[in-house]
C-alpha cells in the first residue's frame, strides 16, 4: 500500500508563505490527478487546488493568484506553494492522489496563519 506523507506546515504570520510537500512511499504509476484539500476547525474538508496530467490546474476561488500546485513525478512528490497567507487559510491540509484503483490520502499537515 502506497503511503502519502505531507510536510511543510507550521505557524506563519499573515502575508507570509509556506510550501507544503507530499511524498509517496513509492512510485504510484497511473495517476489521474493530484490535489490538495484543507479542513478548517468546524468546517468540512474543501478542495484547494488540483492538477491533472498535462499540467492543467484548478484552484478554489479564495486561493486563486496566491497558491500554486506542482508535481515532480521523478521524486514522487506534489507541492503546494502558498503565498500571501491569510488567517482564513488556517486548517489541516491533506494531499490526495486519484488513481484508476481509488484515492490515496495523506495524514494531513497543520497550517496556522496568525493575524
Amino acid at each position: 500500500q502506497v503511503q502519502l506523507v505531507e510536510s511543510g506546515g507550521g505557524l506563519v504570520q499573515a502575508g507570509g508563505s509556506l510550501r507544503l510537500s507530499c511524498g509517496a512511499s513509492r512510485r504510484i504509476g497511473i495517476i489521474n490527478n493530484v490535489a490538495w484539500y484543507r479542513q478548517a476547525p468546524g468546517k468540512q474538508r474543501e478542495l484547494v487546488a488540483s492538477t491533472r496530467n498535462g499540467g492543467s490546474s484548478e484552484f478554489a476561488d479564495p486561493v486563486k493568484g496566491r497558491f500554486t500546485i506542482s508535481r515532480v513525478d521523478a521524486k514522487n512528490t506534489v507541492y503546494l506553494l502558498m503565498n500571501s497567507l491569510k488567517p482564513e487559510d488556517t486548517g489541516v491540509y491533506y494531499c490526495n492522489v486519484n488513481t484508476p484503483w481509488g484515492a490515496l490520502w495523506g495524514q494531513g499537515t497543520q497550517v496556522t496563519v496568525s493575524s
